[in-house]
């Protein structure tokens, strides 16, 4: 077989310099957008679309100070609203006349961590951009970011090209299916947000108020026999994540542990056994699967403990870092497809 020409082999050379040149214009693409989201003052109407339902919110968007207060509202009938400032979140219940705040959230609620594609994320994702077009009369670039294997979700994500602002977002798995759909039907960028459009609609004098402290780095209390880590990772997972929290009249201990490949992240809470049988023994904890949206969540029983795993990931994801689970071992990370030790 004849050795290939000069010209093939600077054809080829040409071709890969141009694919990586689009992959950087991509990148790009959804830096500017992370940085719209951070940035602007936003407002408008958009459809989320996920195990065939469908519900249309309203969102309000302040920025301030390198911070936001974020105001969503459900438009279908239930009056649901979710607002965020500051670290915290609260979600108005007005069918249960409960209010459940929540400490320690970071990011809005819109596309958290899309544009944070790393070096070592980016040999897990395949990152291009596709044809231009256009949504509600607006010039309109498309940006895809692919998983490279079937263990996470890629995105489809179309990018307003003057403000930046994320139009249309698909969360997909390898082959294509459609996960969930976020789609704007009206937006603004508003100059100025006022602080009633922040304040929620409902009174709540009669809720319950529900608080749920997230999990933070103090160590105190932690069981001397109750040192959590994985042995063996999916491809590209690492632990990001390792604290502990006390919770319930009974003061017990939930270990709160992260693994994330940059893009996708799991959460596992890690508790002990609370109710022993007649006989003294444990209950043996029955393993369930489930799905919510894009999430998928595990109850299982490891080494005597109950583990609950959930994350936007496929469900064989949250499956293969349950199984990794182990008590007392040293901290391990998966390796990255193609990076050296």
């Amino acid at each position: 077989m004849a050795a290939p020409s000069r010209a093939a082999l600077l054809a080829v050379v040409a071709l890969l310099a141009s694919a990586v040149a689009a992959a950087d214009d991509a990148r790009a693409l959804l830096a500017r957008m992370e940085r719209a989201l951070a940035s602007r003052n936003y407002q408008g109407v958009f459809v989320h679309e996920h195990d065939g339902h469908s519900e249309t919110l309203k969102i309000i968007h302040r920025a301030e100070g390198g911070g936001f207060t974020e105001r969503i509202v459900s438009l279908d009938g239930s009056g649901r609203e979710v607002l965020r400032r500051d670290g915290e979140s609260r979600a108005y219940f007005p069918d249960q006349h409960a209010v459940l705040v929540e400490s320690g959230q970071r990011g809005g609620l819109l596309f958290p961590g899309l544009a944070s594609l790393g070096s070592a994320a980016g040999q897990l994702y395949a990152v291009s951009e596709e044809s231009p077009t256009r949504i509600s009369a607006r010039a309109t670039r498309v940006v895809v970011v692919e998983p490279r294997d079937d263990l996470r979700y890629g995105y489809r994500v179309w990018i307003d090209d003057g403000s930046a602002m994320p139009l249309k977002t698909q969360l997909r798995t390898a082959d294509g299916r459609v996960v969930e759909q976020l789609v704007f039907t009206e937006l603004t960028l508003p100059a100025h947000i006022s602080d009633a459009a922040l304040q929620p609609a409902v009174v709540t004098r009669q809720y319950r108020w529900i608080h749920h402290e997230a999990v933070n780095g103090d160590m105190a209390g932690r069981p001397a026999d109750a040192t959590w880590d994985a042995a063996e990772l999916p491809p590209g997972f690492r632990l990001t994540g390792n604290s502990t929290q006390t919770v319930g009249a009974d003061r017990r201990t939930v270990t709160h542990l992260v693994f994330s490949d940059g893009l996708a992240s799991v959460s596992v809470f890690v508790e002990p056994q609370a109710h022993p049988s007649a006989a003294g023994q444990p209950v043996s904890i029955a393993t369930t699967m489930t799905h919510l949206g894009s999430s998928s969540a595990l109850s299982t029983e490891v080494d005597g403990h109950r583990v609950t795993a959930i994350g936007e990931v496929p469900p064989e994801t949250v499956q293969a870092i349950t199984r990794s689970l182990r008590v007392g071992f040293a901290p391990a990370t998966a390796a990255v497809p193609g990076s050296r030790p």
